[in-house]
């Protein structure tokens, strides 16, 4: 059976780190707690746990707080977990048969991250695979009978267990606080992160948030060396900055570079929206109806389903009326 080192990273998790812990510690073999500057009762709630804790100086990283906790791991495989995770009795029986029959060669074991649209969080799927088991030393095999090769890709296993996301609140603006600082220091952000500003954006940001991250998203989609899905995010974060102050020569250009290729259901939603504050509602009412029927969501699915749906009921009533 394989031996597990929990890694975790934590700050100021005094309200639910117990409840993290209660539930997964005794399907480890060793615990590593990482704090990267708590103030509160962290730590001592950690030591009830473990006695391997360790301070790391928050430096807007989390894979460096990450690789430093993985890098005190001793067993087989690393078992990463945020403190706002609870694994239930059934899913803990799963990862007991899971120690139980993992084959050595698995690389990476995926579990479910359930429960996420209930908090706002920002992803658009209320239960998705994410990587959460690591073996800590991975072994490289030859493969192929003639013209052999070393195996690269890791070898991933989709397990059955389900974590439950229970997070106590909202971190968007520590989010898009990092975001910015990374983009202040001249650092590119990656296409995957891009994504990730954008999306969270449009699932949990206020307009002061779009207007800050409008000077960025603008200059990508000027961006030749950007692709055409970075291009269309960014049009739609700019997009609604410019809508919440109702500069419609910036949403206009925005919607052009969207509808270059087939449009999204962000960009027809800002349509329908504008249109709407300008009592417009049977134009308004044409692009939810795009936004629902004819298009599909980029970063919100709320654009495509119940948002849209809701204000185009609105729209059908008062034209209705009139």
């Amino acid at each position: 059976m394989i031996e597990i080192s929990l890694c975790m990273i934590v700050k100021d998790e005094e309200k639910i780190l117990a409840r993290c812990l209660d539930s997964v510690a005794d399907l480890m073999e060793e615990i590593i707690i990482v704090d990267t500057g708590s103030t509160d009762r962290t730590k001592e709630i950690a030591r009830k746990y473990t006695d391997k804790i360790y301070d790391f100086e928050w430096i807007d990283d989390f894979s460096a707080a990450r690789n430093f906790a993985f890098s005190k791991a001793t067993k087989d495989y690393i078992y990463s977990a945020d403190a706002d995770e609870v694994l239930n009795e059934e899913n803990r029986k799963k990862f007991r048969e899971l120690k139980e029959i993992l084959l050595p060669e698995i690389d990476i074991v995926q579990m479910k991250y359930g429960n996420q649209l209930a908090h706002g969080t920002a992803y658009n799927f209320d239960e998705e695979y994410r990587p959460k088991l690591f073996k800590r030393l991975r072994e490289f095999v030859w493969i192929e009978p003639v013209h052999e090769t070393v195996r690269l890709e890791p070898v991933v296993y989709d397990s059955e267990i389900v974590i439950e996301h229970r997070p106590e609140n909202n971190h968007s603006k520590r989010d898009f606080f990092t975001f910015q600082k990374h983009i202040k220091k001249g650092l590119r952000l990656s296409k995957r992160l891009h994504h990730m500003y954008a999306m969270e954006l449009y699932i949990s940001g206020e307009a002061e948030d779009f207007w800050e991250a409008e000077e960025f998203f603008t200059a990508t989609a000027q961006d030749p060396e950007r692709s055409m899905d970075e291009v269309k995010e960014a049009a739609c974060v700019v997009c609604r900055g410019a809508r919440l102050r109702d500069d419609s020569r910036t949403l206009l250009k925005m919607c052009l570079k969207d509808l270059l290729t087939e449009g999204s259901s962000e960009m027809c939603y800002e349509l329908g929206e504008y249109f709407f504050s300008h009592e417009d509602y049977g134009e308004a009412a044409m692009w939810y109806y795009n936004a629902i029927h004819e298009t599909e969501s980029i970063l919100n699915i709320h654009t495509s389903t119940d948002w849209a749906e809701n204000r185009l009921k609105e729209c059908e009533q008062i034209l209705q009326k009139s």
